[in-house]
């Protein structure tokens, strides 16, 4: 075996490599590293050549309660809330109240109170950190609390969804689209082959359903305009089927701006809301899709949160080497003031 001569002189005789080691030169001196060395170091160079988004994707999830309803905030913890409502009628003289020399009889004025009674709801989560996570994910720039935080928040907004479009079954509740005491009409059968359907229909009869809707509700609300629909709900499908569509071949009006314009509160001085409404599919009568007309503002429907959601008691549990937090909140069920005011079309 041949000698090898290093940088100072010396003599070496090179040594058999059973291990497979790599040979580096340093100062006058052979050093040997293994290959699993070389692989752990590329794999942290791959590591440190990484780059990073630093936003987490949340689920995607669509909450759209507030843009349909008003919600009163305040109240406190309680289990129920209540709206006074009050009935007219005069007794004695005649129907207008009018005396004269055929009758001095002056009617006497009642009121006639009531009140009606809803129930509140509480919401509660508890948020667990445990230690050990907390403290890997901080090593990273990360906050185990915050994103289980956005994971109540997010559970507590689709709750309230659900609460104001349909309430809770399990608890005997109901909500915009789905309410006992709203008149539901079937859309007329005026299409091609007799159909109730939107895209069966054409830009005129379309209109005719929403304006027997309004015309109802306003008829019902003995013609009150504070009564007449400035909302209305319908599924994304048929919201889509209006804005695609042209009013005519050759014109550049789209469908929903053709029924904005020309719909019959429009003409009384109300602008009317048309919104695409997930809820509203498969809501009315055998799983029709449903039209829901209503007046959106607080004196004709309303819903109450008593209690906004917070963090009401954090505690460390030894056992479990984690900080608990319970957050809570409280919500009411959906007021309609007035049903007259509101009206479903079912089969659109």
């Amino acid at each position: 075996m041949s000698k090898m001569i290093t940088r100072d002189g010396m003599s070496v005789t090179p040594m058999a490599n059973p291990q497979g080691l790599s040979a580096l030169r340093g100062k006058g001196k052979a050093i040997y590293t293994g290959d699993a060395a070389l692989d752990s170091g590329m794999a942290f160079l791959l590591g440190e050549l990484e780059k990073q988004d630093p936003k987490i994707r949340e689920p995607l999830s669509a909450v759209t309660w507030p843009r349909d309803i008003v919600s009163k905030t305040g109240g406190g913890w309680v289990e129920f809330t209540s709206m006074m409502n009050v009935g007219y009628a005069s007794v004695g003289g005649n129907a207008n109240g009018i005396i004269g020399g055929q009758t001095n009889a002056i009617p006497v004025m009642q009121a006639d109170l009531g009140k009606d009674m809803f129930k509140v709801f509480t919401f509660a989560h508890v948020l667990k950190v445990p230690f050990i996570d907390q403290a890997k994910l901080q090593q990273i720039g990360r906050s185990l609390p915050e994103l289980l935080e956005q994971g109540i928040q997010l559970n507590y907004q689709k709750a309230l969804d659900q609460n104001v479009y349909t309430g809770y079954k399990e608890l005997g509740t109901e909500g915009i689209v789905n309410h006992s005491q709203i008149t539901a009409t079937s859309a007329a059968a005026t299409g091609s082959s007799s159909s109730t359907l939107w895209k069966n229909k054409t830009a005129d009869q379309i209109l005719d359903d929403i304006n027997q809707a309004i015309t109802d509700t306003w008829i019902a609300a003995e013609y009150d305009l504070s009564g007449m629909p400035n909302h209305i709900l319908i599924p994304p499908e048929q919201y889509a089927l209006l804005v695609s569509r042209k009013v005519s071949e050759a014109g550049n009006v789209s469908l929903l701006t053709y029924l904005l314009e020309n719909n019959i509160a429009k003409n009384q001085g109300i602008e009317i809301s048309i919104q695409p409404c997930r809820w509203c599919i498969g809501a009315g009568t055998s799983g029709k899709d449903r039209m829901v007309v209503y007046v959106n503002e607080e004196r004709m429907l309303y819903f109450d949160i008593t209690v906004p959601l917070a963090r009401v008691i954090t505690q460390p549990s030894v056992t479990d080497m984690a900080y608990l937090t319970a957050y809570a909140g409280q919500h009411g069920e959906v007021k309609f003031a007035y049903y007259e005011t509101a009206r479903y079309v079912d089969g659109i």
